[in-house]
């Protein structure tokens, strides 16, 4: 199937399933009913701006959720009781005549839910793959997200399909969000061919123009190979929006053991790396740690929260401690 038609029948949601239930292992690979399974495991959660004191969205650093947007409705003459802050001042001084804007707040927000399920995300050390991690964490605030009332919509994309989704408060949305990450995930196996990625800042340009603006946007990936571009995307959207980064990592990758012989291969080629070379160990150390201290200096310098989300524990009790949240 050709590399665009299969992304359109993604996005739709018409393209079948590759494998019956029975046939998946969920830690290594996500059908279309595990994800749907989750729905009842979601309503734990919260993504509104009243967060628990212990959630990592609840405001320190700067990173709370601002919530739904205003709208205007109209502009009146003051009365005993209107809030002063909502005094008009350039009205008031031109008619001199205290007016107050009557704002109220947007009935529902739309989410947009970003999804990476390239092939850096096909690992696991210990429990899940880093693609089962995220595309778990994904359905289970999508789901959540819905029910709060808010639109949900969603960009799933892989080594060389992108599923847009636009926000919409409906069942169906939802439905084709899940569909387009179970297919992105099938695609994903140790045969797969070796192709070049489709670059983040990519994915993140649609999301700029997806979400000009008052959105909530949860970003859920590796982050495999960010640049200063990468940098200036994430700077300007969440200037606008509110966004969070699920930072997907596995804990064999953050920690490389030493005295080890590795093989590893793009699917055509393979080579093989010994651990026990202090330099060879050195260098993969240094590049996992650097892109965890990328992404938390983000957190630091532009107020975005991050969810640091490990492949090694399972999904939503993991996401609950980090909101704060009592595990049962």
């Amino acid at each position: 199937m050709a590399t665009s038609d299969h992304a359109a029948r993604v996005r739709t949601g018409t393209v079948p399933a590759t494998a019956s239930a029975s046939e998946v292992d969920s830690r290594i690979s996500v059908d279309l009913a595990h994800l749907r399974s989750l729905e009842s495991r979601a309503k734990s959660l919260t993504f509104l701006p009243r967060q628990p004191a212990r959630s990592v969205l609840n405001g320190r650093h700067a990173s709370r959720l601002r919530g739904r947007g205003l709208n205007f409705e109209e502009l009146r003459s003051y009365l005993p009781g209107d809030d002063v802050r909502s005094i008009d001042w350039k009205v008031t001084a031109r008619t001199g005549k205290p007016h107050v804007r009557v704002m109220t707040e947007e009935r529902d927000r739309p989410s947009l839910i970003v999804v990476d399920q390239r092939m850096s995300m096909f690992f696991g050390s210990e429990l899940n793959t880093k693609a089962v991690t995220a595309a778990e964490a994904a359905a289970l605030a999508a789901f959540r997200i819905l029910e709060q009332g808010d639109r949900i919509g969603g960009v799933v994309f892989g080594d060389e399909i992108v599923a847009e989704i636009r926000p919409q408060r409906s069942r169906a949305a939802l439905d084709r969000l899940l569909m387009a990450l179970a297919e992105a995930n099938a695609l994903l196996h140790a045969e797969a061919p070796a192709v070049e990625p489709i670059p983040l800042t990519r994915i993140l340009q649609s999301v700029a123009r997806m979400a000009p603006r008052n959105h909530l946007i949860i970003i859920l990936s590796d982050f495999d190979v960010v640049d200063d571009q990468t940098e200036r995307l994430v700077t300007a959207i969440a200037r606008r929006n509110d966004l969070v980064l699920g930072l997907v990592s596995d804990p064999f990758a953050d920690n490389v053991p030493a005295d080890m012989r590795l093989v590893v291969s793009d699917g055509s080629l393979q080579a093989e790396i010994d651990t026990g070379d202090r330099t060879a160990h050195q260098r993969l150390a240094d590049m996992a740690t650097g892109r965890l201290a990328t992404i938390l200096d983000w957190q630091r310098r532009l107020g975005v929260p991050v969810l640091p989300l490990s492949a090694a524990e399972e999904t939503l009790p993991q996401i609950r401690r980090l909101m704060g949240l009592s595990q049962r």
